[in-house]
């Protein structure tokens, strides 16, 4: 194996070891939203949040899923009062999608105590080290987008 070769497959092995901790820290700050709260709801909820007042079609545009699993996720997200509907106004057949006040306070108690977790495990790292795995996570990202 060439030394790119080596440097690739450890690269997918970390991402492997990510992904699997991304997978296990979702289902956490589900939970901390709403107890009900299914962890791929969870992410289309801080969508809405950050994104919002948004329709359900850029939803499906985001998160590359069908128009029905988008609708049986918002149903739910409404239901749980973390979402709601209202009309669009360029469009009175279409309904834009907003986080809930609730949903909103909830997200950003999340937020902070994730980026506070975050700092502490991550106290030994200089500002310009997490700069620049910052900086070539988004490049990485972008490469690949």
């Amino acid at each position: 194996m060439t030394e790119r070769e080596e440097s690739l497959h450890l690269l997918e092995q970390e991402l492997g070891v990510l992904i699997r901790r991304i997978k296990r820290v979702i289902a956490e700050r589900a939970r901390m939203v709403h107890p009900d709260l299914p962890p791929p709801s969870y992410l289309v909820l801080g969508w809405i949040a950050e994104q919002g007042p948004l329709r359900a079609s850029a939803l499906v545009e985001e998160f590359a899923v069908d128009k029905a699993a988008v609708s049986r996720q918002v149903q739910h997200l409404e239901e749980l009062g973390l979402v709601e509907r209202t009309a669009d106004p360029d469009d009175g057949r279409a309904s834009l999608l907003s986080a809930s006040a609730d949903a909103v306070r909830r997200l950003r108690k999340v937020e902070v105590a994730r980026r506070g977790l975050l700092d502490e495990r991550l106290a030994d790292w200089t500002a310009e080290e997490l700069e620049r795995f910052a900086t070539e996570l988004a490049r990485y990202n972008a490469t690949l987008a």
